[in-house]
């Protein structure tokens, strides 16, 4: 995320417009990859924010590497989401009005690893069997894939 806390040291915690990527990655079982985030103690999609002069498909198979070992050999575009309801505060106080590109994955290689920086765990859900603490953003992206599948 270094060019958001590049930002982050001229305008403070003031919310930004933040762009990102994230992917909703499926096992065999129809089962979607969930990370236990260590900054918000809480279950949410591997993603993370657009880099300068990178694509947004490009961030999102960086950001499912970094944070989970797995490499997308194939990325499908899912939606992308925006507005009110995509604001969030960090719990350090960063502000942030997200915008944020879903791409659904199935085909990947790799084996699971945590980032030590950012994951206490990673684990896959059944859609219905989803944990009761899941990340603010990333509710509303898993209610409208579980309305639209």
């Amino acid at each position: 995320m270094g060019y958001i806390m590049e930002l982050r040291k001229i305008v403070g915690s003031r919310p930004l417009i933040m762009v990102g990527a994230c992917v909703l990655l499926l096992n065999n079982d129809k089962e979607i990859l969930l990370q236990l985030r260590k900054d918000n103690h809480s279950w949410g999609l591997a993603g993370g924010s657009l880099e300068p002069g990178e694509s947004l498909e490009q961030a999102a198979k960086r950001e499912l590497f970094e944070e989970t070992g797995l490499k997308a050999k194939k990325l499908q575009l899912f939606h992308v989401f925006s507005g009110e309801n995509f604001y969030y505060q960090y719990p350090h106080g960063d502000e942030v009005y997200n915008v944020i590109t879903v791409y659904l994955c199935n085909d990947y290689e790799g084996e699971l690893q945590n980032d030590e920086r950012e994951v206490q765990d990673l684990s896959f859900f059944d859609m219905n069997k989803l944990p009761s603490n899941l990340s603010p953003p990333d509710v509303p992206i898993l209610e409208y894939y579980r309305r639209m599948y």
